[in-house]
């Protein structure tokens, strides 16, 4: 059975794990080498744990856990940074789910949790962005009614410039 809840600091190690493993399992090809050789999860938990402890204003940080009691999912969500006018749009900032465990129904549940958040907190949209070669990740969105709205932008990864595209669903 897999529950989710809300993100403890107690789970900051678990979710370094999945997040790291996660970008080196999705974005190999995608994101120089170096830079994917360069993430490891102690920096990621450490940097991770700064973060946690002083969130920014509402984000929402939800854990996947299986019957075990293993964090094997997190995603996160806040405000659009996009238009900081409008209230009624929220990104899913990060989803990722145990590489080993992609497939599994995982990422879907954490999403589905992760909209009745965003339509709890009062949202009624919910943008996202991602690299526009990870093909695996634009599948699972779209399966999930999410549609690219013509907005890209590039991020640099070790001089790198990496293209994203932004996907959106109302809720």
């Amino acid at each position: 059975m897999l529950t989710v809840r809300a993100m403890t600091e107690a789970d900051v190690p678990a979710v370094s794990a999945i997040r790291v493993t996660g970008w080196k399992a999705a974005y190999a090809g995608i994101v120089p080498q170096p830079f994917l050789d360069g993430m490891t999860v102690e920096a990621d938990t450490q940097q991770r744990r700064q973060y946690f402890r002083r969130p920014k204003e509402g984000t929402t940080n939800l854990v996947a856990v299986d019957a075990h009691g293993r964090v094997v999912g997190w995603g996160c969500l806040g405000p659009f940074r996009g238009d900081r006018t409008s209230t009624t749009m929220s990104e899913l900032y990060a989803l990722y789910v145990q590489p080993s465990l992609t497939g599994s129904g995982i990422g879907r549940t954490l999403l589905e949790a992760v909209h009745a958040q965003a339509h709890a907190d009062g949202f009624d949209r919910v943008l996202l962005w991602v690299l526009t070669g990870n093909t695996t990740a634009r599948r699972f969105y779209e399966r999930a009614g999410y549609v690219p709205d013509g907005a890209v932008q590039a991020d640099d990864y070790d001089g790198v410039s990496v293209s994203e595209v932004r996907y959106q669903r109302a809720l």
